[in-house]
């Protein structure tokens, strides 16, 4: 059973608290804007690191992570946190706090890549924890899915279940790009590809970190 006691120990809820402090320290203090300009992913940042030169910017290569801490309003950090609750809480009942916490940041990595690659010269600041928490949205959906698959070809029941997933996240991902480039300002402040991102390695690294969590030890 969960308890309050046990709940303060878990990665996620630490992970859930230092997003929502550092949200309102920015938005108390208005530097909302200003942090998600240095400290959010900017995809042309990473083809030209001197493009933030004189400027007190956080160094690219760990904008995917200063990333996650920033959030556009309270819908923003709402259902992110939301999410990540949900998700995150049954994730770490499997696995220990440390995977957790890989998962996430890895998550968080593989979504920043995948905005740079959807596009390397996009000058627009894309924050949020939605990338990494999509990682965990995937180890969710795998961990917890009760539909039966069958083997397809050569093509295992596990691997089938997690191209179902992946076409099914790049479809709602998709749909939420075409209603968002209906309205006003485009899409450029909603990371689409780096939910997709995100997903896909949160698919991709189940299985590896579930062998390493339940690996056999010596003499057990």
């Amino acid at each position: 059973m969960v308890t309050p006691r046990s709940l303060a120990g878990r990665m996620i809820v630490w992970i859930a608290a230092a997003n929502l402090l550092i949200f309102l320290i920015l938005l108390l203090s208005d530097q909302v804007e200003a942090a998600a300009l240095i400290a959010g992913i900017i995809p042309a940042r990473f083809g030209d690191p001197s493009l933030f030169d004189g400027v007190n910017a956080v160094p690219v290569w760990l904008t995917p992570l200063s990333a996650t801490l920033i959030h556009a309003g309270w819908a923003h950090i709402g259902f992110n946190m939301f999410m990540l609750l949900f998700c995150g809480l049954q994730v770490e009942h499997v696995f220990n706090r440390w995977l957790t916490l890989l998962l996430y940041v890895m998550g968080a990595f593989a979504a920043a890549f995948a905005q740079w690659a959807a596009d390397p010269g996009s000058t627009a600041s894309y924050v949020g924890a939605s990338g990494a928490i999509s990682a965990l949205i995937a180890n969710y959906a795998l961990l917890y899915s009760r539909q039966e698959m069958r083997r397809v070809g050569p093509f295992s029941a596990n691997i089938v279940r997690m191209l179902w997933l992946a076409a099914a996240w790049i479809g709602v991902q998709m749909l939420l790009a075409l209603a968002v480039s209906t309205q006003p300002g485009g899409i450029g402040s909603i990371g689409v590809a780096a939910h997709i991102g995100g997903f896909l390695a949160g698919l991709l690294l189940t299985r590896p970190l579930l062998h390493w969590r339940f690996r056999a030890r010596p003499g057990a």
